[in-house]
This record gives C-alpha cells, structure tokens and sequence, in this order.
C-alpha cells in the first residue's frame, strides 16, 4: 500500500523509468499537488484494488490501461482533475470495479452505449460536472448491483431509459439533476422500490408527479426546475421517512395536503414558486421540520398555529402570497429561527416586539405589507463568521446524495438576489420598507455593527438620521428614503467604507451634504433628490448660496431645522401664566392701583348692564 502526502512527487520522465520490483494492491496520491501525466510506475502494476488519485490535477484521457492492467481493481477515484475527451472503455468487460467516480472533470462527448455491459458489477458511479452530451445508454440497465448513479451537472439530453427504470433493482441514489433531460420522469412500470433519493431537478420533464414512487421508502425528492404540473400527491404523507421535499419552480397547483402533517421525519419542504393555493393546513407543519419555503404561490389565510410548536425551524419564507391578518405574537417563540421572510403579502398590525426575542436571527424581510406602528427598537440582528473557506466538493460516502445548498432571495442594492451556501450564512439584514410605519428611527438599529444591509425606505419615518448608524461598517445598502426624516445628514457616515447603495430621496433633510469622500464620492444626485433644503455636491444647489439668502422666519438656529410646536407651546402657556402671577402681585402689593383696578372693573360691568339692558329694551 502507497499513501502520498501533500509534498509534490517525483513520477520520472520516459528516459529514467525502470520498471518497478513491486506490486501494490492500494494506491492514494490524492492531493499531493502534481502536475502532469499519470506516474509512469502505475503503468507496470497489475494487483490493485483501490486507486485514488483524485485532485492530483492530471492531464490527459480517461487512464483505461488502469482497468486493462488490473482485473482486480474495485475502486477508482479521479474526481476533480483535468481529464478530458471522451469516455474509453476496457478492451473486455472488468468483472471486479465496484466504484467509478470521474466527476469535476473535462469529458465531453457521449457516454459509450455498451457502458453498464463492460462495467456490468459497478456498484457506484459519479460521473456527474463534466460536459458530456447525447442520451443515458440503456446499457445502465444492466448494472444489476448499482446503488449509487449520478450524471448530474452535464449536457445529457432525452429521457430516463426504461432498461435503467426496471433494471437497476438496488438503486438507491439516483441523482441525474442539471441536464437537459426531457419526457416523463419515469415509464408507467418501473421497478425501483429501493429508491432513497431522486434528484431530478433543472431539467425540462415534464406531466405528473408518478404515483409509482409511492412503492419506494424515499429519504429525499429534488425535481425542482422543472415543467411539472398537478396537484400535490397525497402519498406523500405516507412516506414516513421522507426528509427533504424540495419541488420548487414548477406548474404545480391545489392545496397543501392535510397528509403532508403525517410526515413526522420531514425537515425541509419547499414548494416555491408554483400555483399552490388554500390556506395552511392547521396542523401543519410537522414538529420536526427546519426549513418551509413557500413563497411566490396564491395561498392566503393567516399563519397556521402548527408553526409555534417547530422549534427546531430555522427558515420561515412564505412571501410573495396572500396571507393576512397580524404577524402572531407566537413567532418569537421560534427561538432557532434565522431567516424570517414574509414580505410582499397582507399583514396588517404592528411589528410584534416578540420579534426581539430572536436572538438567532440573521434576514427579516418585512417589505411591501400593510405594518404600521413604530420600529421595535431591540430588534437584534446575529452575523455569521465562517471560520474556514474549505468547503466539501464531493463526498465519499456512497450512496450519499451532494447535499442540497438552502435558497433564499432577499433584496439589496435595489435589487433582488438568491443568496444560498456559505454566501447565505454570511449575509445579514432588515427590510421593512413599503409599508405604513411611523415613528422615529431607533438609535439602536445602529449598535447591529455586522449588518450588511437595512432598508427602511417608502414608510412614514420621521425625526432625523441616528448618528449611531455610523457604527455599521460592515453596511452595503442603507436606504431611507420616501420618508419624512429631518435635520442634517450624519457626517460620520462617511467612515462607512462597504456602503455601496445609499439613498436619503424624498424627505425632508436640511443642510449640507457629507463630504465627497471614499464611498461617498461614488453616490450621486438621485441619492438625495426630494430634499429641497439640502446643499453641496453633487446637488445643484450651492451651501453658499443659501446661506446668503435672509433666514425664514419658520426656520431657526445654524442647521435650519424647523421649529419644534411642542417647545413653541409650552413656552407660550408659561409665559401667560407668569404674566398673570404679575398682575396679581401688583394688585396685592399696591393699594392705589387695587382701587383702580376695582373702580375699572366695577365701570366696565356697570357699562356692559345698561348696554345690555338698553338694547333689550329696543
């Protein structure tokens, strides 16, 4: 046995090899960091049994002469070199090679049509993020003992083989996603009861669901991205193994089924972006689940009591529906909660202050509802720091499916983006602009250093920016605009070096524009237009100017903010107040002007009598 390390080999060129003395059953030169051919030693062995020289960033064909030379060989690794042309087979059927993985490759071309008869004991087999073109062979359909087939991430067009559907007995794995693969998704008959996973998402089939499927124990179904169209199987509820639903961006329609409640292992359903409408059944969904994606569909109702029992539920996105009625108080209880998107429905009410309770939460996605009241000011906001940048290509676990990466579509920089993965995990941020909210900006929202966006435009904000907003370095977005915010603009706001999106449109802001600095340099007119008294480049309007101009009498002090009413009154009722103080004091203190006071008093009330009385008289 040879194990490599991460020290660079020396393989020998054609002049210095000697054939070697010694026969290897296992060989592993995975990242060793070579660069060329295939050592020339490997060309005299003849009793291997597992190969691996995957990421050894190898050049060439598809080393067949590895399969000719060892009739013995039961496992071969060449993920993620740069092998290309097309697939060679051995000169004879190998009866021995149980495990295939060429993935993350440059193969193109078609698959050989008599692929499962020369490798007919194959019991795993990833040939999947390659350029390979044309149909599946039917000759798959022959390899009795395959368990795990992934061809996923090429260009393979046609339909699922009925010789794979009823011949591979023991599939377990079947992930063909990423193509252009087309027709039914299986024939009427097929006979793949073991069938765990089915990823068949990103390809063009198209009709119903198959009620076949129910004969199987599946763990996982992936058919998003396709044309499917129907209602919802309720067989569904019957798989009580099943964990992941992920069916989105298809034509699928009717109500979520009451059996969907049944499934009591589901962790993930997403079934975005289809015509499902109704309301949420109440018993929905299980305690178990983690992740419910049902944005952009026509359901409505308010939101089911069956969420304030899924503890364990890290991502709620059901916008883009109908759904009215309060935000339920009962959210906040979702204490692992971390993406929390219910924009663009009908909520009405209030912001729940309960929302301050998730400590866990990294995107809230208010937007483009009918919320009204103020911003809770401890609305807290958590960031994710990803330790390391590794991040897992390919799995050797057999008969394990690449994990499925979660989607979610958030809004930033004025437009609309599909964050997932490690990118998803680092982005943070509160979107609650387009509804009815009042109130000024809490000072707080500023102590949420790692947000990376905020968005509180088109609401009725008032009072002026927080200067605490400058303490947001790690800020991309920030748009307050179409509110009614006063004073001046934060100067500090300068120090924020990510800003790339900033607008302050449509208020009611005054004085001079922050310097044309770093990121500030970079903003134009449109980010402050609608603001008539602001000044400074890159607006029209020049500070010197106005400062040159007489002062409006409703204007005061050296910022020109407006005049606060409730100081105005307030001074106004003491200083009446203090002026009849004084005229008491006099009265009380100065006999003379007491009786002058009576006698006027007593002149005015005769006077006002005999007027009255004259005139009643007429």
């Amino acid at each position: 046995m040879f194990y490599g390390d991460s020290n660079e080999i020396y393989a020998g060129i054609e002049s210095q090899y000697l054939a070697p003395k010694f026969q290897l059953n296992d060989i592993s030169l995975s990242n060793c960091g070579y660069n060329g051919s295939f050592p020339k030693f490997l060309y005299s062995q003849h009793d291997l049994q597992v190969v691996d020289l995957s990421d050894f960033n190898s050049k060439g064909k598809f080393p067949v002469w590895l399969l000719n030379n060892n009739t013995k060989l039961e496992r071969l690794f060449l993920a993620n070199n740069s092998l290309l042309e097309p697939l060679q087979l051995p000169i004879h059927p190998h009866m021995s090679l149980q495990t295939l993985d060429i993935s993350i490759n440059s193969f193109h071309g078609h698959i050989p049509t008599e692929f499962g008869a020369y490798l007919p004991m194959l019991q795993t087999l990833n040939i999947s993020r390659n350029a390979l073109n044309g149909s599946i062979p039917s000759s798959f359909g022959d390899m009795k003992s395959l368990r795990y087939l992934d061809l996923s991430y090429n260009l393979l067009t046609g339909g699922i083989p009925k010789h794979l559907a009823m011949g591979c007995v023991s599939l377990k794995v079947l992930a063909l996603s990423n193509n252009s693969l087309q027709g039914q998704i299986f024939p009427a008959n097929f006979n793949l009861k073991g069938l765990l996973y089915l990823q068949l998402d990103n390809n063009n089939f198209t009709g119903k669901i198959p009620d076949g499927l129910s004969n199987c124990s599946l763990e996982g179904l992936y058919i998003s991205g396709n044309h499917l169209v129907g209602t919802l199987p309720r067989w569904l509820g019957n798989q009580s193994s099943l964990e992941e639903i992920i069916m989105s961006k298809n034509h699928l329609e009717g109500p979520i089924p009451l059996e969907f409640c049944q499934l009591e292992s589901l962790e993930i359903l997403d079934l975005s972006e289809n015509n499902i409408n109704g309301s949420l059944p109440s018993c929905f969904p299980p305690s178990s689940i983690k992740q419910v994606h049902l944005s952009k569909n026509k359901l409505q109702g308010e939101l089911s009591d069956g969420l304030s029992n899924s503890s364990s539920l890290t991502t709620l996105d059901i916008g883009y529906n109908h759904f009215e009625s309060n935000i339920p108080d009962w959210i906040g209880t979702l204490s692992n909660l971390n993406y929390l998107i219910l924009s663009k429905n009908d909520f009405q009410g209030e912001v729940p202050i309960r929302l301050c309770k998730l400590s866990q939460l990294r995107l809230i996605d208010l937007s483009h509802n009918k919320l009204s009241g103020h911003i809770p000011h401890c609305l807290n906001i958590t960031t994710v720091t990803v330790a390391s940048d590794y991040v897992a290509i390919f799995e050797k676990l057999e008969n394990v499916p690449l994990t499925k990466e979660e989607t979610v579509e958030f809004t930033t920089k004025t437009r609309s983006y599909s964050y997932q993965g490690r990118i998803l995990s680092y982005m943070s941020g509160i979107d609650l602009s387009n509804n009815k909210l009042v109130g000024v900006i809490p000072y707080q929202i500023g102590n949420l250093v790692g947000i990376h966006t905020l968005n509180l435009s088109h609401n009725n904000l008032t009072g002026p920016i927080p200067s605490t907003f400058s303490n947001l370095k790690q800020i991309e977005s920030l748009d307050l605009s179409y509110n009614n915010l006063i004073g001046k603009i934060p100067p500090q706001l300068v120090e924020l070096n990510n800003l790339a999106v900033f607008s302050v449109a449509h208020n009611n802001l005054s004085g001079k524009l922050p310097d044309r600095i770093a990121q500030f340099g970079t903003f134009e007119e449109s980010s402050y237009e609608g603001n008539p008294f602001l000044c400074g480049q890159p607006l029209p309007k020049s500070c010197n100017a106005i400062e040159s101009q007489p002062k409006d009498s409703s204007i005061i002090g050296e910022d020109n903010d407006f005049i606060d009413m409730n100081v105005f009154y307030i001074s106004f009722v003491v200083s009446y107040i203090v002026m009849l103080l004084g005229i008491v004091a006099v009265l009380l203190i100065n006999p003379y002007w007491r009786r002058r006071w009576f006698y006027i008093v007593e002149l005015c009330t005769t006077s006002c009598y005999y007027f009255v009385v004259d005139h009643l008289h007429k």
